[in-house]
């Protein structure tokens, strides 16, 4: 799905600059939702939802303080980026917008008259309450809307030569900021599986200033970080080697390839227990994860009464349901048919 490529000028993947987790996950959000290969408003407004920051790894109780927080955050950061005319700096985003899901009840007590309508439109107006949302976003579920700072655009759509692309899904999860970028510096170099940088670059693209000045704890505490972490999350098997030129290190070299395919093993299952939905697409299995999670039957599976978050989770399970017990998945299954006009 092209809404899960992530796509960007090689510039902005050797640009200097320090995101927190929340700040990467805000703005991987955003550049999921950019159309590929098209031009772009530099108005165009993107909404961010707490099922993005789930998608990404947040955990579902705070995902709403972690976006709100890291909007504010964002709107302060810029990045650095080297050109032909010298160090480029400008912010990431020109406009942020925080919904108050509150906003109308508080202006209603506020002007309770006739008399006050005037006023209360305009308060609905102040909080971007009257606005339409875009089709196929739970207005319920957005938290935020965000415009890119205009002259970053021309780095992230329309992009002919020279960018860095990868699936979304790819860095779900990572808990370093270090693994975000080291990830983007290997699939600029995807095709060939080898990457190779300067410490000193290193050091500059990751804004680490006098951090980390000894290599022994450069290499635990980021290069070590972000390489366990690709290996446990992503597809892909990477190595790395430090480089000395004399008595001191000053290079840094990757090595990575997709993982073996795990070998297929033909598992004896109970014939009373569905292999649930093996051919739908991953549309459909939103759909009925967000149907599913409404459902009485099965509401006592939620560890607590985020619809959101459930459904989430029984996305999952509809893409594996031998990742839970099969009676939870028999359940799910019974759920569906009984209660949904669901055809096998």
């Amino acid at each position: 799905m092209s809404n899960d490529l992530i796509v960007m000028d090689n510039s902005i993947v050797k640009a200097s600059y320090n995101l927190s987790v929340s700040e990467q996950r805000l703005l991987l959000s955003a550049l999921a939702q950019i159309p590929k290969n098209k031009p772009i408003d530099p108005k165009q407004a993107y909404y961010i939802t707490r099922e993005d920051f789930v998608r990404l790894g947040a955990n579902a109780d705070q995902a709403t303080r972690d976006i709100r927080n890291a909007t504010k955050d964002l709107m302060k950061k810029t990045l650095l980026i080297d050109t032909n005319a010298g160090i480029l700096e400008f912010h990431w985003l020109s406009e942020v917008l925080r919904f108050d899901k509150n906003a109308d009840a508080r202006l209603k007590l506020k002007y309770p008259n006739p008399e006050d309508y005037k006023n209360y439109i305009n308060g609905l107006r102040k909080y971007n309450l009257l606005e339409s949302l875009p089709v196929g976003r739970h207005s319920d579920d957005i938290v935020a809307r965000v415009v890119f700072d205009s002259r970053i655009l021309p780095l992230l759509s329309e992009l002919k030569d020279n960018f860095t692309q990868f699936v979304i899904d790819d860095v779900a999860g990572f808990g370093s900021v270090y693994s975000f970028r080291f990830y983007q510096m290997m699939m600029q170099f995807k095709s060939t599986g080898y990457c190779k940088v300067s410490l000193d670059d290193l050091r500059y693209a990751l804004a680490l200033f006098e951090k980390y000045e000894a290599t022994k704890d450069l290499r635990k505490w980021v290069i070590d970080t972000a390489v366990n972490e690709i290996n446990e999350k992503t597809p892909y098997k990477v190595s790395y080697e430090l480089i000395k030129s004399g008595r001191k290190f000053t290079h840094l070299e990757l090595k990575f390839k997709l993982k073996a395919e795990p070998k297929k093993v033909t598992v004896l299952r109970d014939q009373n227990t569905p292999d649930l939905f093996h051919k739908m697409s991953d549309s459909q299995i939103n759909t009925y994860s967000s149907i599913l999670s409404k459902l009485h039957s099965i509401s006592d599976l939620a560890e607590n009464k985020d619809y959101s978050a459930f459904a989430v989770w029984i996305s999952n399970i509809l893409r594996d349901p031998q990742s839970v017990r099969a009676e939870t998945a028999k359940r799910i299954f019974k759920a569906l048919q009984t209660e949904t006009d669901f055809k096998r």
